[in-house]
């Protein structure tokens, strides 16, 4: 009765009354458009967008889908509108001065990519999806599945989502998508093999050791002890930092490479945060006078008691996060 009488005063315009509706679902809908389009700024921006396409169109919502379902299908299309948009984040060139960069394994098509804020994960209402999800929510969530649904055609990223990690079903997705149910099974089926080919071969749950994994590289890290950092590698460690697209597979690849960085000086802080399910840390930079420049955030993968891959952001995420640009 309460949802009744606010739906009928959004209706004739009262502002509080459809805020008071939305405001329940605005996290997750966060989440789902991070998701779809593997960059924080653009999903808040993508929200912002669906919250005033739902203002405008409140009068024509009837209710013969749930204002949650009807919801999703405006964040749904306007992720697709923005997948399909040129105006992705661009590639930049290498930032890290005083080092020159190795050559790399490959060069990273997933530029945009940027950390979710697990703080922001807190209370998302789709921690309990449909029946018919395949995926948890903290695999769903880490930084190898944001970046594999990048690689994949815009509405097979839409149809993945919906249905394995929301749990829609298929005739409600369709509706979403205006499309059919068979469309949607089709590109259902295309997009679990496209994620499956792109799943890293290490992915695993971390193990109970992981607090001292962290703490080992939190010492190795800032006291640039490469060898000690070389151990908690595992072989086919797995290096990238975007927007720059420099990866670096392999442990005497990514040990050189962090020779290269500490070889020129460079010392850091680290402040823990956390990020996509995953430990984080705002990376500072020491600097004459004792004052240390933030750098950027580093994301850590897990396999088990070694870490398999760590990604490397710049410092425009820190304030996503909460952190300062410098600390004294």
């Amino acid at each position: 009765m309460v949802a009744d009488d606010l739906a009928a005063r959004a209706r004739t315009g009262d502002g509080e009354a459809f805020r008071a509706l939305t405001e329940p679902y605005q996290r997750e809908l966060l989440v789902h458009c991070y998701r779809m389009l593997g960059s924080f700024q653009d999903a808040e921006d993508t929200l912002q967008e669906t919250l005033l396409a739902a203002w405008r169109g409140f009068a024509s919502f009837e209710g013969r889908a749930s204002l949650r379902t009807w919801l999703y299908r405006i964040a749904t299309n306007r992720c697709l509108n923005a997948r399909r948009a040129t105006g992705r984040r661009p590639a930049s060139g290498w930032d890290v001065p005083g080092v020159e960069p190795r050559e790399p394994s490959r060069l990273g098509e997933v530029v945009w990519l940027q950390p979710f804020p697990d703080a922001l994960l807190e209370g998302v209402a789709d921690a309990q999806p449909g029946p018919e999800a395949r995926y948890a929510q903290t695999e769903a969530i880490s930084l190898a599945f944001v970046t594999a649904l990048q690689l994949l055609p815009p509405r097979q990223v839409a149809v993945l989502v919906l249905r394995d990690v929301l749990g829609f079903r298929a005739d409600e997705v369709a509706g979403m998508l205006d499309s059919t149910v068979d469309s949607v099974k089709s590109a259902l089926k295309r997009a679990r093999a496209g994620v499956e080919q792109r799943r890293p071969v290490n992915a695993g749950p971390p193990s109970a050791s992981t607090g001292t994994v962290v703490a080992r590289f939190v010492a190795a890290w800032e006291s640039a002890d490469v060898g000690a950092l070389v151990t908690l590698l595992t072989d086919d460690v797995f290096v990238s930092m975007p927007p720059m697209p420099f990866e670096y597979v392999g442990r005497d690849l990514v040990a050189g490479f962090c020779a290269d960085i500490f070889g020129a000086g460079r010392r850091f802080d680290l402040v823990p945060t956390r990020a996509n399910g995953q430990p984080a840390f705002g990376a500072y930079l020491r600097a004459p006078g004792g004052v240390r420049h933030g750098t950027g955030v580093y994301v850590l993968t897990l396999a088990g008691d070694r870490i398999s891959a760590m990604t490397r952001f710049d410092n425009s995420v820190l304030p996503s996060f909460g952190l300062p640009r410098s600390l004294p």
